[in-house]
């Protein structure tokens, strides 16, 4: 004999109805067993949990819909094989592998290519160092439709501070180029003077594939900031009286990004006191060094150093920026942050000297 099982949490009424029958069959539920299945007039089935144990085949040509929140909102207790769709970021699939969860790697169908060159904002000077260019990251990336890609813009360093992280999100980190007393960062800051016929301190590091490193000081002037394409240069030996001859900042680097050459990342020259010769700043907007006064600061919007002055004097870094370059067939138009938009050959450049965003 075949059996017609209905299941309740708490029990309950069920009521069927039949053309064929004299009138409503009521069928009273046990309280002890599962759960009731109920299919609205379009036949969908609404469950709040369901277990299957066996083997789940979804048949149609429609789609399955999965979970889909932000990162605060996975499961506090994840077990290995969960799927999700998380919305943070302009959003992405992800699953549980074991121990950590993992973004799955997707492109739609009409994805593109694109060119980018980001550079952070450059490190301010500290009387005779000069500020270190900020890194220079210059790569390809391939853009997904209806994507929101959001660029940040670091801010050149104040005086004596390094500059700020310019990013891509989810894609590039630049680092702030260091400050001009041996700061680390994209590129080095120079090391500000030793006293007479001796060296200064060590100059800062550099970030590598972004930047190089300071240059040291000699005597009473401040080794150049480096550069993303040249050293610094270390301060020369003193001319006379411990004067010295400071050090150059490096040069930066050149992109054609923009269908011309543009030159980025230049560190900032060393200063000197006691009229010591000052150095010039590197070709990419590093401000030039001074023997009177502060420095010059770095060119906004080319992550330039700061110029390095005399014993108590400093100035500014430049800003940072970023520039994208994409087919003009695929150009959407959908920015925020207001860039610079021009043309060039097949492409269309988008240049952030603020914060901004490009729906792709």
């Amino acid at each position: 004999m075949s059996q017609l099982i209905f299941l309740a949490p708490s029990g309950g009424t069920v009521t069927l109805t039949n053309s064929d029958t004299a009138s409503a069959i009521n069928v009273t539920l046990p309280a002890t067993n599962g759960t009731l299945l109920l299919a609205d007039t379009n036949n969908n089935l609404t469950v709040n949990n369901l277990t299957v144990t066996g083997v789940a085949t979804f048949n149609g040509t429609g789609q399955l819909y999965l979970p889909k929140g932000n990162t605060s909102q996975r499961t506090s207790s994840p077990v290995t094989g969960l799927i999700r769709y998380n919305t943070d970021g302009g959003g992405f699939y992800e699953g549980y592998l074991g121990t950590s969860w993992v973004k799955f790697t997707t492109s739609s169908e009409s994805s593109y290519s694109a060119s980018y060159v980001l550079v952070a904002g450059g490190g301010g000077a500290s009387a005779q160092g000069g500020g270190g260019a900020g890194g220079y990251l210059a790569s390809t990336l391939t853009l997904i439709p209806t994507t929101v890609y959001t660029f940040i813009i670091g801010s050149g360093g104040s005086s004596g501070s390094s500059g700020s992280n310019s990013s891509i999100i989810g894609i590039a980190v630049a680092v702030g180029g260091g400050n001009g007393n041996s700061g680390n960062g994209g590129s080095g800051g120079g090391g500000v003077g030793g006293s007479s016929g001796n060296y200064g301190p060590s100059p800062g590091l550099g970030t590598s594939g972004q930047g190089n490193n300071g240059g040291q000081g000699y005597g009473y002037a401040g080794g150049g900031g480096g550069g993303a394409s040249a050293i610094g240069a270390t301060a020369g030996p003193p001319t006379g009286g411990g004067f010295g001859n400071s050090g150059a900042g490096g040069a930066g680097q050149s992109t054609t990004i923009t269908g011309s050459t543009v030159y980025l990342a230049g560190g900032g020259g060393g200063g000197a006191q006691f009229g010591g010769t000052p150095a010039s700043g590197g070709l990419g907007g590093g401000g030039n060094g001074a023997n009177s006064g502060a420095g010059a600061s770095g060119s906004s919007n080319t992550g330039g150093g700061g110029g390095g002055g005399d014993v108590s004097t400093t100035s500014n870094g430049g800003s940072g920026v970023a520039y994208l370059s994409v087919p003009t067939a695929n150009y959407t138009g959908t920015t925020t942050g207001s860039p610079t938009v021009t043309t060039s050959g097949a492409n269309t450049i988008m240049k952030f000297t603020s914060s901004g965003t490009y729906t792709a």
